[in-house]
């Protein structure tokens, strides 16, 4: 359980695990939430539970209940952040304004399986990464710029996207993914 941002950097710097981390605070919403919500938010943390149970040795697990997310999933490999993944959205229900959470476990899934990529402490194989969509190394006689420049991107996979009022179709409760 991370306590500090400052703890959270300590260990992101000085672990040569991936690291895969679950923000949640549910005290961070200011709307109410939907029907679903509250089971979805039980459901990431009882995912990321079974998670570190499973990789356990492999990966390094932080449960963040300290941040502005009201749940959101990361995924670090070689001290940097690889991949996000949001759960909550905001949906614009007829009346008011509700906080919708997510459970898009299959991302989790995936993306828990891809930070495997960094395990081992030599750094990704140019191989596994272009089979996962990533980009190989250029031979490993340099760092070329398009390899400096990724090193600074990460993947964020927002579940939904915020709609207004007008793009909803006669007045249903709609949400559109991303």
């Amino acid at each position: 359980m991370v306590t500090s941002p400052q703890e959270e950097q300590q260990l992101l710097a000085s672990t040569s695990k991936p690291v895969v981390k679950l923000l949640h605070n549910r005290s961070n919403n200011k709307y109410s939430y939907t029907s679903t919500s509250d089971d979805n938010l039980l459901k990431n943390i009882e995912l990321f539970d079974k998670l570190a149970l499973r990789f356990h040795g492999r990966l390094l697990f932080l449960k963040d209940v300290l941040g502005d997310e009201i749940c959101c999933w990361s995924f670090y490999g070689q001290g940097r952040k690889i991949a996000e993944v949001c759960c909550t959205s905001i949906v614009y229900a007829t009346e008011k304004k509700q906080t919708k959470v997510e459970f898009p476990e299959a991302r989790i899934f995936e993306e828990t399986l891809n930070i495997l990529i960094y395990e081992t402490p030599r750094g990704p194989d140019p191989a596994l990464l272009e089979a996962t969509g990533g980009v190989a190394g250029g031979g490993g006689a340099g760092r070329g710029e398009d390899e400096e420049n990724r090193e600074h991107r990460v993947r964020r996979i927002h579940v939904r996207r915020h709609i207004t009022h007008d793009e909803r179709p006669h007045g249903q409760q709609i949400v559109f993914k991303d």
